[in-house]
């Protein structure tokens, strides 16, 4: 089937009176007013997080609990990933010099991530989410969500498309990994602005993550530790990327063929909030409102849902959320959809998105 056309607007992105109107919304009730004290506390829980792992490791030794830190340390890279997304998007502090510190510091020092290289690429997938040729994010997966990027696909990369809905979750294990080579590809390939920097950051990391690990512990089981933490942090990254955008809407062409309001919109999927849910996605489940309004702090997010909400429904346009299980059941639906015609040997139809 072929997805269908939508006709293209004139307006330009960004300018819709129907986004004017949700902004004057927002901005009336300060939503966009950055929240400095908010994210001092969530940088203080953060550095208690990963002080408690640090601890608990040279406390431990030698131990088998130790892999149960591993996952711990996992999930704080996680969370402190939260902190460079939010600093990226300058939706932290008013001072550049001090947002940029926080995400050098939690992407580069913390994750071992190209803080320059992610604000580029990041930046890219919010101006065009979901489009084939714009969103880089879309590009740099194995996985395809349109017949026409199987072409480009080689080798064992083949294969994982054809069982794609289940294959795209196991190598979430890989995801920390891939953003560790990407971020040497990036600074050696002259891809970020701060090189000398981000190379420190990343060496000085490298060399004290190591050199505690292996001084530690045994080197087997050294090796293990890390392999455990890498893949707990790859496989909570990829939980909350995946349910975002993928099986929401896809565009393709050289022009962008919605508004801004529409185009973030129709790419989004929410996940249904609560105290749990926000906690473990930092905000992020709320990704419609997230891509509206990108320099929202975290803690205002809630409520410009409200807003949205209410908005979209006066104005008949789809507004997608669901709960956590069902956004998963959706991407798995949509990427077992897409590669149904490359299991059934028929490569040239367009599967519409799910949801």
């Amino acid at each position: 089937m072929q997805t269908p056309h939508v006709p293209p607007v004139t307006q330009k992105p960004g300018a819709s009176a129907t986004f004017a109107e949700l902004l004057k919304r927002v901005k009336a009730e300060g939503l966009l007013d950055l929240a400095p004290r908010y994210y001092v506390g969530r940088l203080t829980l953060n550095t208690a997080l990963l002080v408690a792992g640090l601890v608990t490791f040279f406390a431990l030794g030698d131990s088998r609990w130790q892999l149960l830190v591993a996952l711990w340390m996992g999930l704080c890279g996680a969370q402190s990933a939260f902190m460079w997304h939010d600093a990226g998007h300058k939706a932290m502090f008013r001072d550049k010099r001090l947002a940029s510190a926080v995400g050098y510091f939690h992407a580069n020092f913390v994750n071992g991530v190209s803080f320059g290289w992610w604000v580029n690429h990041h930046n890219r997938h919010h101006s065009n989410p979901n489009h084939l040729d714009m969103d880089p994010d879309i590009g740099r997966r194995t996985a395809i969500f349109d017949l026409k990027q199987y072409a480009a696909r080689r080798g064992v990369k083949r294969f994982i498309v054809r069982y794609q809905s289940t294959l795209f979750f196991v190598l979430l294990v890989l995801e920390s990994l891939k953003m560790h080579k990407t971020a040497v590809k990036a600074l050696t390939g002259g891809q970020a602005k701060r090189r000398v920097l981000e190379t420190t950051l990343l060496l000085a990391r490298a060399v004290l993550y190591l050199g505690a690990v292996f001084t530690v512990l045994p080197p087997l089981f050294g090796v293990v530790f890390i392999l455990v933490q890498q893949a707990s942090l790859g496989v909570y990254f990829g939980l909350i990327f995946a349910p975002n955008h993928k099986g929401m809407q896809i565009r393709d062409g050289e022009e962008e063929t919605l508004d801004w309001l529409e185009r973030q919109v129709l790419t989004s999927r929410n996940i249904r909030p609560s105290l749990v849910i926000d906690f473990l996605y930092g905000g992020l489940n709320y990704q419609v409102e997230h891509h509206l309004f990108p320099a929202m702090p975290q803690k205002n997010l809630a409520r410009a849902r409200v807003l949205t909400r209410a908005y979209c429904a006066e104005r008949g346009i789809p507004y997608h959320e669901v709960g956590f299980w069902a956004s998963y059941r959706e991407v798995a639906r949509y990427l077992h959809k897409v590669s149904a015609p490359i299991r059934r040997g028929e490569v040239g139809k367009r599967p519409q998105p799910v949801g």
